[in-house]
């Protein structure tokens, strides 16, 4: 990802963000400019703007942008632990250790790599451009868990809406630092990208309202075993909420810097819950997964120095 800056000067009247960045030639339109503002990787004087917020002279504009034109996605055999599927979606089980879709820097043994080499790019909708054939949202390389992918861009809709519209239900386990006095919380803390770290997210004033509920399911002496559940997609969003609030999830090494004596393959934290509809069944889609191998290790560890 690359970053660039622009000084705004020599401006007679306030102009909006968008139409100041069209005139800069490394971009391809004025919508590439508002979905990277949706995207949160132009910032104004260090903070997320609006399209439509109005710049003046002195103000430092900060893109951060990847360039995926030059890329070509290949198609790879790799084996996909798929939990459901009909003629327009499929919710998978993806592994640690694997992007949901590949990167400028990273383009092989992705989840959309195993996807192209089973579908086509025929075979998967295509809203979220070349880069993302049927991924309707994402989970982080090394966080493990169900995800739903659409077969065809009607089907995309249909799931973007019921996320969006909160009718679909995504869980998640994990194990974190520290304990709680109650069995059940919400996280309502907005999120933002860092302007100066931009592969870290993290809670300001003027983020993306983000909100993250938890239920305790065991406690041990200074760690505890939840289910999370997103209100919000934020990137992060657990993950940051958690640390926010003092309990970092065990092993995240991003946010997370306190040591555990269980070695894991970086934070213990997995999608195990989706309930969802399909566009093509009446009934709802409720899909749930056992605990993945870092969160058993963990478990059994703690369970075993628990007295």
């Amino acid at each position: 990802m690359k970053k660039y800056i622009f000084n705004v000067q020599g401006l007679d009247n306030t102009i909006r963000l968008d139409s100041y960045l069209t005139g800069e030639n490394i971009f391809n339109s004025r919508s590439q400019i508002q979905n990277l503002i949706k995207k949160e990787q132009i910032f104004v004087n260090g903070e997320i703007k609006k399209s439509s917020f109005l710049l003046k002279n002195e103000d430092e504009i900060t893109v951060f942008l990847a360039d995926e034109s030059f890329l070509i996605i290949e198609p790879e055999n790799i084996d996909l632990d798929i939990k459901y599927e009909d003629e327009s979606m499929i919710i998978v089980n993806k592994p640690k250790n694997m992007l949901t879709h590949p990167t400028t820097k990273e383009i092989h043994s992705t989840l959309v790599n195993a996807l192209l080499f089973r579908y086509g790019y025929e075979g998967l909708s295509d809203l979220n451009g070349v880069m993302r054939p049927g991924i309707v949202h994402r989970l982080d390389r090394n966080t493990s868990g169900l995800l739903m992918i659409a077969k065809t861009n009607e089907a995309h809709e249909f799931l973007t809406e019921q996320i969006k519209t909160k009718t679909a239900k995504r869980r998640y386990l994990a194990v974190v630092h520290g304990n709680f006095d109650n069995e059940y919380g919400t996280i309502n803390q907005p999120i933002s990208r860092c302007p100066n770290k931009p592969e870290k997210m993290t809670v300001v004033e003027n983020g993306k309202p983000s909100v993250t509920h938890y239920r305790i399911i065991e406690q041990f002496r200074g760690f505890s075993f939840l289910e999370l559940e997103l209100e919000t997609g934020r990137t992060h969003q657990i993950r940051v909420h958690m640390n926010y609030i003092n309990h970092p999830i065990i092993n995240d090494s991003l946010y997370n810097k306190i040591p555990f004596k269980v070695k894991t393959q970086e934070q213990v934290l997995q999608s195990y819950y989706i309930q969802c509809k399909s566009l093509k069944k009446d009934d709802i889609i409720e899909l749930k997964i056992n605990p993945d191998n870092d969160i058993e290790k963990v478990l059994n560890f703690l369970r075993r120095n628990k007295k």
